[in-house]
């Protein structure tokens, strides 16, 4: 049984013989203001535009034309066509599918196996990782599951930034006022300190800056002191790093930084330059993008060094000969798109038609106080403190409402975790996102422990019965709209993914939570009627898609609370 808006309106564009397309109507489709009024409501204004004919008469024709086994009855009101379900044998079908697909309700297989590679995280290394870093490591990973909730296989990628002009700043920090021991107790708060104090330096001493390109340069050539340093200064972020992934229960297929393709960059410029795409531009090479209304696309600097889109067109190029993908995703920031425009176009200028599949997903900032956080003014939220401290919070909490709750340090961790991501994630991709720990945690609100204590509540139903449920369906209004939000699950899932919006599935099990806990409160649920074992068959299915909906955005879903 597909949705029940999608039967709606495939019913509907069969009645239009191809008037409007499937996802024009799909798109037009409403929910009635009042519940006698039906399930759903076609409105007419837009056909009758193109038809010239009054949207009251167009309804009252739909109507009448309309048939379909899954509807009670479809009528005219006003300028809308309206339909009704049979709910009994609706929701029987919907309940039923959902407890024998499990897990598995919503797959879809639209990616045939095809490889899809994403791009995620890629913090710089000697830098911490900063709240900056959660949005793009969020986003990512729930982009892979729902990749594979598609039918793709997800390659994700952590494009280290450990390569560039700030190693040669940072060599010189560390030069001129780096203490050896202090760096080995405290790396990467050390490393941070020597950055800091380089920009609040060059800004009164120019020639710092002179001597950071002229150690980056000497880092590209192989200098033995300058590759020593880079290395440990690598190593210790990279263990750094580990613990935060583990701790979001974040893996990665690929470490492969920048510097991974510094012995590919010669082959990159050499094809460039038998194409005939570089011309000199002040003393650098550049790709013209003149055509294409933007700035020409910087390969080769002037002191010979290379560029970062030389590395990104290195590092694409690989890519695709590695794993033949069908996407290439690169879940990075909005400052990055005229780079992005600039490799793909440039890519397409090589000849490499795949550079049409590579996709720039850009997001909004993570605000503290309404303000960008910065990196080079010090101005940073360390993502792992925030993690310890959302699940110190989360522990505080369990004391306090359900102390003797077995796995207290797990369920903690869950919650704690989970609020930091769902906080993220509900948020529209584009918008920025106002950090708040006390709005993250909160019992009230659409937050993750909200969800979290929904799935737990009815994980408890189900643990006070024995009996089996039964899928012969439900036809009350409080169990009917439950059972058209789960029809609309697998839609969702198709949605998320082709628009690159995790807030779709976000708010999808939002409202899900919404429309179950209303339930709870209205209905008795364990009443030994007729209708018990029905009730609970819904109680199973909002479990089995409200932990999946969880998973999808990398929350994991306590059965106590």
């Amino acid at each position: 049984m597909e949705s029940y808006q999608l039967t709606f309106a495939q019913a509907l564009h069969t009645a239009l013989q191809g008037k409007l397309s499937l996802q024009h109507i799909t798109n037009l489709l409403e929910t009635p203001r009042r519940k006698e009024l039906g399930d759903a409501a076609f409105p007419c204004f837009t056909l009758a535009k193109e038809l010239k004919i009054s949207p009251v008469d167009i309804a009252q024709e739909l109507a009448e034309a309309i048939s379909h086994p899954a509807f009670e009855k479809v009528e005219a009101h006003g300028p809308y066509v309206n339909v009704f379900f049979h709910r009994l044998s609706f929701s029987a079908e919907v309940l039923s599918r959902i407890l024998r697909e499990g897990e598995h309700y919503g797959d879809h297989d639209a990616g045939n196996g095809a490889t899809v590679t994403i791009d995620l995280s890629s913090p710089n290394i000697a830098k911490p990782f900063s709240m900056g870093h959660l949005r793009s490591t969020v986003i990512g990973a729930s982009l892979s599951h729902l990749a594979e909730k598609n039918g793709y296989v997800p390659i994700r990628i952590n494009y280290l930034g450990d390569w560039g002009t700030q190693f040669g700043k940072l060599i010189t920090a560390y030069l001129h006022w780096g203490d050896e021991d202090r760096v080995r107790k405290q790396p990467i708060i050390e490393l941070l300190a020597l950055y800091v104090m380089f920009h609040e330096k060059a800004q009164t001493n120019p020639a710092l800056n002179d001597e950071a390109r002229l150690w980056f340069k000497k880092l590209e050539d192989g200098d033995e002191q300058a590759l020593q340093l880079w290395k440990w200064f690598r190593d210790e972020s990279i263990q750094s790093f580990q613990k935060t992934y583990d701790l979001l229960s974040i893996s990665f297929h690929s470490y492969n930084g920048e510097a991974f393709y510094n012995d590919k960059i010669a082959g990159v410029v050499n094809q460039l330059r038998a194409k005939g795409l570089l011309t000199l531009s002040d003393g650098a090479e550049v790709v013209s993008l003149e055509e294409h209304g933007l700035p020409p696309c910087l390969i080769v600097k002037r002191d010979g060094a290379s560029t970062y889109a030389v590395r990104d067109l290195a590092a694409a190029i690989d890519r695709y000969k590695t794993y033949h993908f069908k996407k290439s995703l690169y879940v990075v920031g909005p400052e990055q798109s005229l780079h992005f425009q600039q490799v793909m176009l440039v890519l397409e200028k090589m000849g490499y038609t795949w550079a049409k599949e590579m996709i720039h997903i850009p997001f909004g900032f993570i605000l503290k106080e309404g303000k960008k956080m910065s990196t080079r003014k010090g101005k940073i939220i360390l993502l792992e403190e925030v993690i310890a401290e959302a699940i110190s919070l989360a522990r505080q909490t369990i004391e306090l409402k359900n102390p003797t709750l077995p796995n207290k340090e797990v369920v903690a961790k869950q919650i704690g975790v989970g609020s930091l991501i769902f906080h993220d994630l509900k948020n529209d991709r584009l918008g920025n996102v106002e950090f708040s720990l006390q709005t993250m945690l909160a019992f009230e609100g659409d937050t993750a422990l909200y969800l979290q204590y929904t799935h737990a509540r009815a994980c408890s139903l189900l643990r006070k019965v024995t009996s089996a449920p039964s899928t012969s369906g439900l036809c009350d209004d409080h169990s009917f709209s439950i059972v058209k939000h789960l029809s609309l699950f697998p839609v969702i899932v198709q949605n998320s993914f082709s628009h690159y919006e995790p807030s779709q599935l976000a708010k999808y099990a939002i409202q899900l939570a919404h429309l179950f806990n209303a339930y709870y409160s209205a209905v008795r649920i364990l009443t030994e009627d007729s209708e018990r074992d029905n009730r609970l068959a819904l109680v199973k299915s909002v479990t089995i898609v409200l932990k999946e909906s969880l998973r999808l955005l990398g929350v994991q879903a306590p059965e106590e609370l």
